[in-house]
């Protein structure tokens, strides 16, 4: 039960076939100019209604797109994909551990051990963690926010429910990435398509 007066935490829907709906404001609030058959007020929740499927010429919000350019969010792949969102935080911010076309691919006495862990706390999706001392530190205490990343996905955080979607074992919940280019076989959650689509939003 939530606390008396407590503000809501935002929460993020999947609308089927359709954009996500971030609800931001759960407090039921008259909206100005709109009535019923009857002159009655109607009043509503607060949220905005973002754009997944990659064509909506007013992104990040939706208008309609999906609706005319076959957008479905059908999940193809068995979800046992690498949750990896490919944004390349890592291999562009400390290439010397996360090292492209090379396996291992990670050097973990490539940098110093603070820098590792500066690193992998900037990964997006909760693809990498650290471990200190037996414990692994994949979460972090950072206040609700959506991040609308350059060209890729919506990178949320902050323990932003995300409803009625299932996820990997190990996957985080405190930090994820959602797909926005439309593209992603492992729906909602971005595969790094966006890269191979050449996805881009030059207003952000």
């Amino acid at each position: 039960m939530s606390e008396p007066n407590k503000p809501q935490e935002p929460k993020i829907a999947c609308l089927p076939n359709g954009p996500y709906y971030y609800f931001t404001d759960f407090t039921s609030r008259t909206v100005d100019k709109l009535q019923s058959s009857k002159g009655e007020e109607r009043a509503c929740v607060r949220g905005i209604a973002l754009c997944r499927c990659g064509g909506s010429n007013n992104k990040p919000f939706c208008d309609g797109t999906h609706g005319k350019n076959g957008f479905t969010d059908k999940k193809i792949t068995d979800g046992k994909l690498d949750i990896c969102a490919h944004i390349a935080n890592c291999t562009n911010n400390l290439a010397s551990v996360f090292r492209l076309d090379t396996e291992p691919w990670i050097d973990p006495n490539g940098a110093e051990i603070e820098e590792i862990i500066n690193t992998i706390k900037k990964c997006p999706s909760g693809a990498l963690s650290y471990t200190v001392e037996n414990v692994e530190h994949r979460d972090q205490d950072r206040e609700p926010m959506v991040t609308i990343t350059k060209n890729g996905p919506y990178a949320v955080t902050g323990d932003i429910e995300l409803l009625d979607q299932p996820r990997g074992k190990e996957a985080s919940t405190e930090h994820y990435a959602l797909c926005r280019c439309g593209g992603s076989e492992n729906k909602p959650f971005c595969d790094g398509t966006h890269w191979k689509k050449e996805f881009k939003d030059e207003k952000n």
